[in-house]
């Protein structure tokens, strides 16, 4: 406790000034330093224990600090990369995770300080007493410190650096979570305006197949009534068509808000590269299951949810030692110093004490055999939680790896299905308009076609988005795979087969010429498979870039 007062003296004004010059100097740099300590500790601008680096990064190496959240790249074409940097940098939900990481590293500093002396050393400033006339200054510095309490201020710390780990493990999974919401936002968008495209082009057809029946009455070979059919699905595909549009803008502005900006904002999606060949490889069931046990066990080292319900187990193990250290003794010492000043005595003096005190803790009303009672009772619940959390990941990579293989297959069999369709169309409005067959094939194959771009729009999308799931179910997801420059997991960078049952594959189609890309079962193999290709048009694998509305 450092006191200062102020009184007249007896004693003449040089004397005293030479009698304390010594006490003002060491009074003047104790006070100093423990002016600056204060200061700065309660401004929170020192970081003494380096609590800051404890905030690891992570596997996608970004934060909310980075320069890439800057609002300039939205005047740029952005590619996926540039869609998910900006969505795990500027999005709330991200820099909250950041926030809660950094607020739990500030609880680890505070847990250290435990282990420091702590300095008491208030200022006062006292009256004046005329009775005596004399002035008198005095400062204290009280010292107290924590010898030993069985381990509990150790396990208080414990607590503290898991529930670090834990808090930077869930940052890592909520940004795992947004990352996979970016890239579904934005193949939503694209596979929105591709959908509007072909819209377009179906709306086109119809057109020109109601070109083909005016032509065709004005001829004399038709009726009016071919007229108003070929209308009647011309307005159908305008319909469609402009609720397409309408769904285009909705999804540009889901992906908007998933970066973290208004649904308003302005953007314009960078085209996507071509497509390379689809032609995979046949697997085995027994292949298949050889390589989901091989991602499930990989998805255990590296899914962060996983080692946050391992950290939160560590932290319940911590807590229950500090609820059975509570129920010991502590040692604490505690010391003072104190240096005194009296005007009217030349030399002034230092004063110490010294105390060692046990704090035994008799009796507490039972409390601390509940507070242990408790602490037994959240670990077992946080290793259940922990067990579970494994559980939950084999089901998921499971399920992931199933709709890969799923999303390969159905985006061969729409390719497939859109170039039948495609030569179906074309050969039933050239018999039409050469006079044979009516518009009611016309208009049947033309709803076909509309169908079967739709479905290869979408199988193209969702393939593209499953592949990625399945890295994100593994923990493996990170800014690479979205570049294509990680060739670590082949699976992820190929789409896979599965071998299906032989079906009845015609070797012709209804054009009567042979579809393109279609193997047919080897005769010399009764009950072969049959897998299923894409056929090789550029028009198919490498549907036209769609600019932005």
């Amino acid at each position: 406790m450092l006191m200062f007062t102020s009184h007249e003296s007896n004693i003449p004004h040089m004397q005293r000034l030479k009698a304390g010059s010594f006490s003002l100097c060491l009074e003047g740099v104790i006070l100093f330093w423990l002016i600056f300590l204060w200061a700065h500790s309660a401004a929170g601008a020192m970081d003494p224990f380096f609590t800051k680096r404890d905030v690891s990064e992570g596997r996608f190496g970004i934060s909310d600090q980075s320069k890439i959240c800057s609002r300039e790249r939205m005047h740029l074409p952005l590619t996926l990369s540039d869609v998910v940097e900006l969505t795990l940098c500027n999005n709330p939900k991200t820099r909250l995770q950041w926030a809660s990481a950094r607020q739990q590293a500030a609880q680890v500093g505070i847990s250290r300080s435990a282990f420091f002396p702590t300095l008491i050393g208030p200022i006062a400033a006292g009256g004046l007493d005329s009775s005596t006339r004399a002035s008198q200054q005095s400062i204290t510095v009280s010292v107290n410190y924590l010898l030993y309490d069985f381990g509990g201020r150790a396990a208080t710390l414990e607590a503290a650096q898991q529930q670090l780990a834990a808090a930077n493990a869930i940052r890592d999974d909520v940004l795992r979570s947004t990352f996979l919401t970016a890239i579904r936002s934005y193949y939503a968008y694209m596979a929105a305006l591709a959908s509007m495209q072909a819209f377009k082009v179906a709306e086109d057809t119809a057109s020109a197949g109601l070109a083909a029946a005016t032509a065709r009455v004005q001829a004399g070979t038709a009726t009016q009534f071919e007229i108003l059919q070929a209308k009647t699905a011309l307005s159908q595909a305008r319909l469609n068509r402009i609720r397409a549009e309408g769904d285009a803008t909705s999804a540009k502005g889901e992906l908007a808000n998933a970066m973290g900006f208004y649904a308003s904002q302005s953007f314009e999606l960078a085209p996507l590269k071509p497509e390379t060949s689809l032609e995979g490889t046949l697997e085995h069931d027994a292949k298949i299951e050889e390589n989901i046990g091989k991602l499930i066990e990989e998805a255990r080292k590296n899914r962060p949810d996983l080692f946050a319900a391992e950290a939160q187990v560590k932290v319940a193990e911590a807590q229950l030692e500090v609820a059975r250290a509570a129920s010991k003794p502590t040692f604490t010492v505690t010391g003072a110093v104190t240096h005194s000043r009296d005007p009217d005595v030349v030399d002034g003096g230092f004063k110490q004490s010294i105390r060692l005190s046990i704090n035994v803790p008799w009796f507490s009303g039972f409390r601390d055999v509940y507070r242990i009672g408790v602490g037994q009772a959240v670990l077992e619940g946080k290793i259940a939680e922990r067990d579970q959390v494994s559980n939950q990941i084999a089901l998921d990579v499971w399920k992931a790896y199933q709709l890969l293989l799923t999303n390969s297959q159905a985006l061969r069999a729409a390719s497939d299905l859109y170039a039948s369709a495609q030569l179906s169309e074309k050969l039933a409005l050239g018999r039409y308009k050469s006079g044979i067959g009516s518009i009611l094939d016309v208009l049947t194959v033309q709803g076909v076609l509309a169908t079967a771009e739709q479905q290869k729009v979408g199988a193209l999308y969702n393939f593209k988005v499953s592949k990625l799931l399945l890295a994100q179910t593994m923990g493996i997801l990170d800014l690479a795979m979205v570049e294509e420059k990680n060739p670590a997991v082949k699976l992820l960078t190929e789409p896979v087969t599965r071998i299906i049952p032989r079906s009845d594959v015609s070797e012709t189609d209804i054009a009567g010429e042979k579809t393109p890309g279609r193997k047919l079962p080897d005769s010399k193999k009764p009950g072969g498979a049959v897998p299923l290709e894409v056929p090789q048009s550029p028009e198919v694998l490498n549907p036209p870039a769609v600019p932005n509305k």
